[in-house]
């Protein structure tokens, strides 16, 4: 069962987009794309809020997550979060592989 995990960043004077720029620019966000398990690892930006992005980060299962925090990565991404001075929140999920993909259908546009 998969580990989807939001994370909002948040910080003043663009200071959030500049560390989401700077984990690509970087190389890290590449390298944790790399790391077992690792299913997702996107940033976005809400249109309604320029002091946040949003990163979707999943992985294969609970031991893939627990590994990418044990890993070097985990040093780099503290390290610029406290260069651009960026908080976060956290949202955890449980992946639904059971959903009914019918009732879906009547929602979603493909």
């Amino acid at each position: 069962m998969s580990r989807p995990v939001n994370i909002y960043y948040s910080g003043t004077g663009g200071s959030a987009r500049r560390f989401a720029e700077e984990m690509v620019a970087s190389g890290t966000m590449d390298a944790i794309r790399r790391e077992p398990g690792n299913l997702r690892y996107e940033h976005f930006a809400p249109l309604d809020d320029a002091e946040t992005v949003l990163l979707i980060d999943s992985w294969e299962n609970q031991r893939a997550l627990d590994a990418h925090h044990a890993s070097p990565m985990m040093g780099t991404i503290a390290e610029l979060r406290e260069k651009h001075d960026v908080r976060m929140r956290v949202e955890r999920y449980v992946s639904d592989e059971a959903h009914d993909a019918a009732a879906d259908g009547a929602f979603v546009r493909e």
